[in-house]
């Protein structure tokens, strides 16, 4: 059992080295509210929603008053809404319209977003994948709180490459819409290869129909945790520097005292809302915050720089150490879990690119060891909708043949170009805008059809 006194221990963690729980997230079932209706529809979406959801954010808030801890989001993730709608959307504006009732659901109870805008076309589309997927750029324009996430490949099914080629489409339509605001739509959209059911972690959360009819799932954090124990460590080393061993056994007895406060927020808002408990997911989130940030683990452990030759087996050796942790500290270790490298939501990794150490081309290998992929990162707005789309085939490869979760969510922000810098605001941070391959994909991703899945693939 976990007790109160195990997450008092983590107070230094708390004051000095960004330690957070980054997100509650209650996943909801919207199977049960599908209708030939429309409307009928949407009402029953925002009644599920806001009395399921009624009391998340006062919980959240009230357990971390009591623990000490903050939990920076509470979040809701749905059903994939192609599978909602199919029976009454019959044009993109009927998906526009249940985005404006979920962003209404999203607000009345106080979330930060709502994800579940999604559609699962790994091996194929149905008509209601479609219409969803062209809706998503006017959707995600009228709303606030809507992140939008489209699994276009799987190591069991291989890769969807007609929804690739859609996306690549999709993503520039996305920032067009909203390139008022620095084409910020992007940010809110992520196209995944082998996405989890039970990811509490943002754009890419929905709610998989392998789930209960309700769940909370919890996101744990702390790379400032990591890299403070880290400089710990070295100094009190002989010589200034210590030995891989003792390099892996600090990062792995870190991750499970991170994981051991996840689970314990998760227990109280499982217990006081009334809802099971699904899984604790252990991925170390950077935000924009000074000190916290996967990129400084990265430097602490010995490259100058993110993307100096070192940097991916480094990065593995993070990812692997907080796994191992956190599956000691947890029955129900789920989601991604692992290390983040978002460029614009870490300003070590940002750094990196401004100095000329991390290239496009870097991150993308990098990813074959992360937890997920190339994330938040702003490209020129001129950018060809074919270049992105083949972007999106290279890293669906790296998750199917890796039997792991990749994803892409890139913003080509309209009107910029590579030395200009894009200012997303909140944990969104901002971004230089980084160069890309200027070489043609077109003939490669206008072939259409399907990818096959890899020969590992078929245990049966």
């Amino acid at each position: 059992m976990i007790n109160l006194s195990e997450v008092l221990e983590t107070n230094r963690m708390v004051e000095q080295e960004n330690l957070d729980v980054r997100t509650i997230t209650m996943g909801i079932s919207l199977l049960d509210c599908a209708d030939k209706d429309l409307n009928v529809t949407c009402e029953k979406i925002y009644k599920k929603i806001t009395t399921l959801a009624k009391d998340l954010v006062n919980t959240g808030e009230e357990i971390s008053r009591e623990i000490g801890i903050p939990i920076v989001n509470k979040r809701i993730s749905i059903t994939p809404i192609s599978l909602v709608g199919s029976a009454c959307c019959r044009i993109p504006g009927d998906y526009v319209q249940i985005a404006k009732t979920l962003d209404k659901a999203a607000k009345e109870v106080g979330v930060n977003f709502l994800g579940g805008y999604s559609a699962i076309v790994s091996k194929g589309m149905t008509k209601s994948d479609e219409l969803l997927i062209r809706s998503i750029p006017k959707a995600l324009a009228c709303t606030e709180r809507i992140c939008s996430s489209i699994n276009v490949g799987s190591t069991k099914t291989g890769i969807n490459m007609d929804a690739v080629r859609l996306m690549g489409d999709i993503i520039k339509a996305a920032a067009e819409e909203t390139k008022e605001v620095d084409s910020l739509g992007c940010a809110k959209l992520v196209v995944l290869c082998n996405a989890p059911d039970d990811n509490p972690f943002m754009a890419g959360a929905f709610h998989g129909v392998s789930e209960a009819d309700a769940i909370i799932n919890v996101g744990v954090s702390g790379p400032g945790v990591v890299n403070y124990v880290l400089q710990q460590m070295d100094k009190n080393a002989e010589g200034g520097l210590a030995n891989f061993e003792t390099l892996c056994e600090t990062i792995k007895k870190t991750a499970f005292k991170i994981t051991r406060v996840g689970q314990y927020v998760a227990q109280e808002a499982s217990r006081r809302l009334g809802i099971p408990f699904g899984i604790i997911d252990l991925s170390l989130a950077p935000t924009p915050a000074i000190g916290d940030s996967v990129a400084d683990i990265l430097k602490c452990i010995g490259v100058e720089h993110p993307g100096a030759p070192g940097t991916t087996a480094a990065l593995a050796l993070l990812n692997d150490q907080v796994k191992k942790g956190g599956v000691m500290a947890s029955s129900y270790v789920g989601g991604l879990s692992g290390a983040f490298i978002p460029v614009s939501e870490d300003q070590g990794m940002i750094d990196a690119v401004e100095v000329g150490a991390l290239t496009l081309e870097k991150l993308e290998a990098m990813t074959c060891v992360c937890s997920v992929g190339l994330d938040m990162i702003a490209i020129p707005g001129d950018t060809p909708a074919t270049t992105i789309a083949g972007i999106i085939a290279d890293e669906s490869a790296i998750g199917m043949i890796n039997q792991k979760t990749t994803a892409v969510r890139i913003i080509p922000v309209i009107g910029k170009n590579v030395g200009d810098t894009v200012e997303f605001g909140g944990l969104l941070g901002y971004a230089p805008i980084m160069p890309v391959n200027t070489f043609s994909s077109q003939r490669f991703v206008d072939r259409g059809g399907r990818i096959p899945a890899p020969i590992h693939s078929f245990k049966n």
